[in-house]
This record gives C-alpha cells, structure tokens and sequence, in this order.
C-alpha cells in the first residue's frame, strides 16, 4: 500500500533507469536459428539470409571449414592437410568445428543462424546425439524454422539444378532452361500490361546486366552428381528414414510460438518476408532490448541526437578489464548502445567488436588498485603481497 501511494504521490516520475536497461541487455541472450527442412529445400539459403538481414552470425559445414582455412586455425591447418593429401574431412572434425564456432565470442554477443546440423552422416555422432548436442548448447536456439516441401516437388527442384563449373555456382531451372525462362517472360508481359512505365523500365535493366541471356554462359552449366533424380530420391528417403522422426520429437517439444514452419515451394526473399515479419512481432513483444541493438548500429538514432560519452570516459575498457589504465585512440572509437567508447589497439578494438558485453558488466569500470609493500628483508612482504593479492583478485 505504501508503494502505491508514493507512485500517486509522484505521477511523473521517471520510471526508466537507463543503467538496469543497459544492463539487462548486456545480460540478455542474443537471438539465435536452427534452419530444419529435406535435403536441397534452401535451409542454407535462408540461413544466410536470416543472418545478413538479423545481423547474426551464419554456421555451416563448409562455410566453418573456408573459416579455418582463411584464418589459418588449428582446425584450419588440419583440414588444408587432409585436403592437400587428397583425402575428405572427417565428420568428426567438422561436427568439432560447429560447436567450437558456436561456443566464440561474437556469436554469444550476436547469436547465430545454424543450418545442416544435425547432419544424415552418423560416422561420428548418431542423430539423436547430434540433436541432443543442439538441447544441451549454452545458447539453445530460440527459433526453429521447419523448411516443408513434397517429395516429389523437392526431388524435381534438386534434379533442375546446374552449376558453374568455374564459379560453383548453383542455378535453379528457372534460371537456365529457355522453355522456362520463355514462360516466366510470358506471364511477366501479362503483369507488365497493366503497369507499362515502371516494369519496362525494369526488364531492360535486367536484360542487359542477367549473364544468362549468353547462350554460351548456359551451354557450360553441368549436373551435380547428387542432383540426378535417382540420387536426390534416395537421399530423401535417407532423411525419411533417420531423422524425420527425431526432429520431430524435437519440434514437439519446441513452444509452438517459436515453431516456424514455411512452403518450401516458395523463394527465398518470399520464405524471408513471411519469416521476417513474423519475428518482428516477437522482438517487439519480448525482446524490446534488441530494439536497442539495431539502433546503435547506425551513425545517428536522429537528426539531432548524438551519441554519449560512456562512464569509461577515454580509458580503454578492454585494457581496463585486464587490470590496466591505458588511455584510448580516438582513432579507435567506436559506439554501442547510444555511448562511445574508445579503444586503446587494433586488437582490444576486435576484442570489443566481436563480444562487448564482458568489458561492460559490472564490476567495471573498476579502476585497477596497485598497492606497494615495502620492509626490512624477511619481514613477511611475499607472505602480505600473497594475501592481499588473493583478497582482492589482484596479481603479484
């Protein structure tokens, strides 16, 4: 009763306490998808688009592997050595690399958009340990988006796949057979009637600068092995068969709010828009915090706003979380949540990038104390240094 009547007592009364909402966010957890669907339905497609549009970080078998191999990690270098003695990377290996990725530090901060694990391979893990794996991840997956398309469609899909052969890249039917290309035109012209000025516009722009129009482009398109009907079929039926049943025992047990299930017959942008406007509505409801984050990503929230100085003032709080007062470059500045910050080098300022939130929760800013004991020889100088040292969590 007490407190009501001090709320009637004060009605305007400031209610929002900029520092809690700074800190429930640092201590928040970041957004993270698991992309589920059949083998060839686009869980990789999305996955990467989920992650560009959610800013996220995208994991995947072969996209972890160009990883390590770019940044020459110790996973990298062993997979540049099977590669150069001819031999394929163990599942083993792989499975390792996912679970290393998603344990680093910027995806505790950004999250992360995971597609094709579980895997069908159960060389090194059966399904239902791979799925147990995803139950037990310190950061458990919040969506879970179940790509659902027919056999038959998903089968005729893969087996209307081309690739590159000097780019790798992979195009859809519709992207290469004249027939198909003809009909699409076909009913574009129908659309174009009705709004003339705008699509034609359009149409010239895209047939001047679409590669795929050059006969000689389409003649060097070549079929994947695993895109042949009879080889798409029996992977399908794999899937049927050993992991159909868990992941469904895993959606289950999915709150139905955070299920998302969409037409694999539809694009990507489509499959985005429709998924995209759906989380918005979450992060609207239940994660106002990351209204924050995307905010801070841009140079100004407003016209006339400008970003704060933090409480760091110019220290670098990366240096001060090692216990150091080093001044920051202001060459090193950057912002995070309405506040600048700067950094003292090039590698706190990665540090902070790829994860900010331990050098900002409390304790910090702690300024360091530095204590000096000084005596006669044998007096018990280690002996205090050791206590006070163990006391206040310093170093001798």
């Amino acid at each position: 009763m007490a407190s009501q009547e001090d709320k009637q007592a004060q009605p305007f009364t400031d209610i929002f306490d900029e520092d809690e909402a700074e800190k429930s966010f640092l201590l928040s957890k970041p957004t993270c998808f698991i992309i589920l669907g059949k083998p060839g339905s686009g869980k990789k497609t999305l996955a990467r688009k989920l992650a560009q549009i959610w800013k996220c970080i995208f994991i995947e078998a072969l996209e972890v592997i160009q990883t390590n191999i770019h940044e020459e990690t110790e996973y990298g270098l062993k997979c540049q050595d099977l590669l150069f003695k001819g031999q394929s990377i163990s599942e083993e290996l792989v499975t390792e690399m996912i679970l290393k990725k998603i344990e680093s530090p910027e995806v505790a901060h950004f999250g992360y958009a995971l597609s094709g694990f579980p895997s069908l391979s159960e060389e090194y893990m059966t399904v239902s340990q791979q799925i147990e794996k995803i139950k037990n991840l310190k950061l458990k997956p919040d969506f879970l988006i179940n790509i659902k398309c027919s056999d038959y469609d998903l089968c005729q899909r893969i087996a209307g796949q081309r690739q590159h052969p000097d780019s790798g890249q992979v195009y859809q039917r519709n992207q290469w057979d004249p027939d198909v290309i003809e009909k699409c035109k076909t009913q574009k012209d129908h659309h174009e009637e009705e709004n003339e000025e705008d699509d034609e516009d359009q149409e010239e722009e895209e047939t001047a600068e679409d590669p795929l129009t050059r006969s000689e482009f389409l003649h060097q398109l070549v079929q994947r092995p695993e895109d042949i009907l009879e080889n798409a079929e029996e992977r399908v039926g794999t899937f049927k068969d050993k992991m159909l049943n868990p992941l469904e025992d895993l959606m289950a047990e999915q709150d139905c709010q955070y299920l998302i299930e969409l037409d694999g017959n539809q694009e990507p942008d489509e499959l985005i828009v429709v998924n995209r406007n759906y989380i918005c509505c979450y992060c609207s409801f239940n994660k106002q915090d990351e209204l924050l984050r995307v905010l801070s990503s841009y140079k100004l929230i407003a016209p006339r706003y400008r970003w704060r100085r933090s409480r760091w003032g110019q220290v670098c709080p990366v240096a001060l979380k090692e216990g150091d007062i080093i001044m920051g470059n202001p060459d090193l500045a950057v912002s995070f949540l309405g506040k600048i910050y700067v950094l003292s080098s090039p590698e706190a300022l990665k540090n902070f990038m790829l994860n900010p939130r331990p050098y900002l929760l409390p304790p910090m800013p702690l300024p360091p104390c530095k204590v000096l004991v000084f005596g006669p020889p044998f007096s018990g100088r280690t002996t205090i240094c050791n206590l006070i040292a163990h006391k206040y969590k310093g170093k001798v």
